[in-house]
């Protein structure tokens, strides 16, 4: 199924919405480098279904690797791909509540005007994983902004909300940037949680990135003895020592195997958490964590990564542990933004309109923003 193009003002009015807004702008991902700003039909909404007017739309570190056609979302080498284009992206959104379809009020417990935000994931809902309760890892795993129809994403006017969606309410008094960031705050305490992080426990945090900087705000509310953090930008170390790291490290210009090790005796750190995305930050990280220490792996990896697998089993019998997604933490991250414990201040730097963003793409793939947000239809 592909996408018609429409002219503003086309017929196919959706519920009470007038003719004139049938049509919508949207970003549409035809392929890898083929992203391109359309106008498209309005969403459609059936029984148990929500549309919702886009506030703002983050631009992940996964949407750029999307774009510039990493395998693990292409395929290739034998591999279908994932991604079913054409399709809007977008998984870091927000919005307003414009339409309920039938029960969709009960179902949902939402009114029109609501400001709502819903997880990534559109579980099936009867799967093993989500008749489990472990619905994040969903065996169909259609995730918003990479199946297309089925999870279009918010790189739009509007979006639907399938019946299978959770969504949460957004309280009045949390900020719009702020609001933004609860997709990403979620998936940055899911990782810091299977860090299983204790009072003693010398953390690091390998990247900081918008994730990396929010579990660092998230891992120093776990109270570990020390927090370090390791990336290659002074300004991002900068910040993440305001938000409460103890230790910095700039691995361009320091030794940070030999400082971590001096910090604890030799032995190394008891939690390392990787969220740089790059094959250096998995190979770094088997060296500086202790014996039996937690690894939590956390990045999506646009090219393979190798590693000596045997320094997992042989030489330290490490826990690897992955995180994906942010399974029942979007309450806990509304509840941290609300009671103002975490805060989205120095981590979105920049906000385009929906027809800037090709601008928008690009700054959020190089090293002088940190979150960059698309605002379809900011209201204040």
């Amino acid at each position: 199924m592909s996408y018609q193009k429409l002219q503003p003002g086309a017929s196919g009015a959706i519920g009470a919405l007038s003719a004139v807004q049938a049509a919508m702008q949207a970003v549409v991902c035809h392929g890898p480098k083929d992203y391109r700003l359309e106008t498209v039909p309005m969403p459609t909404i059936g029984r148990n279904e929500l549309l919702i007017s886009i506030a703002a739309c983050g631009i992940c570190a996964s949407d750029c690797k999307c774009h510039s056609g990493a395998k693990m979302f292409w395929g290739g080498d034998g591999q279908p791909s994932w991604v079913k284009a054409p399709v809007i992206p977008g998984h870091e959104f927000f919005g307003y509540v414009e339409a309920l379809g039938e029960g969709a009020a009960e179902h949902f417990g939402v009114e029109k005007g609501d400001r709502v935000i819903a997880e990534q994931i559109v579980p099936c809902g009867k799967c093993r994983f989500c008749t489990s309760g472990k619905y994040w890892m969903c065996e169909v795993h259609n995730i918003f902004g990479f199946q297309r129809i089925v999870a279009d994403g918010g790189m739009a006017d509007y979006m639907r909300l399938p019946p299978t969606s959770r969504v949460h309410k957004i309280p009045d008094g949390i900020s719009l940037e702020d609001a933004a960031i609860i997709e990403p705050l979620s998936c940055a305490i899911h990782t810091v949680n299977r860090g299983d992080i204790q009072f003693d426990d010398v953390v690091v945090i390998a990247g900081a990135g918008p994730l990396g900087l929010m579990m660092v705000q998230a891992a120093r509310l776990k109270t570990p003895r020390k927090l370090i953090v390791i990336d290659l930008v002074p300004e991002r170390l900068a910040l993440a020592k305001e938000f409460g790291a103890d230790v910095t490290i700039n691995p361009k210009t320091e030794n940070a195997d030999a400082i971590v090790k001096g910090l604890t005796e030799g032995y190394g750190c008891d939690v390392y958490i990787e969220t740089t995305g790059a094959p250096i930050g998995v190979t770094q990280g088997l060296e500086m964590i202790r014996k039996l220490g937690r690894f939590v792996e956390f990045s999506v990896f646009g090219s393979e990564t190798s590693a000596d697998w045997s320094i997992i089993g042989d030489r330290k019998e490490l826990d690897v542990r992955g995180a994906h997604l942010g399974p029942y933490c979007y309450p806990i991250a509304i509840d941290l933004l609300a009671r103002g414990l975490v805060t989205s201040k120095g981590i979105v730097t920049h906000d385009f309109p929906l027809t800037e963003w090709e601008r928008a793409f690009a700054l959020a793939n190089s090293l002088d923003s940190i979150k960059v947000l698309l605002k379809p239809q900011p209201r204040s």
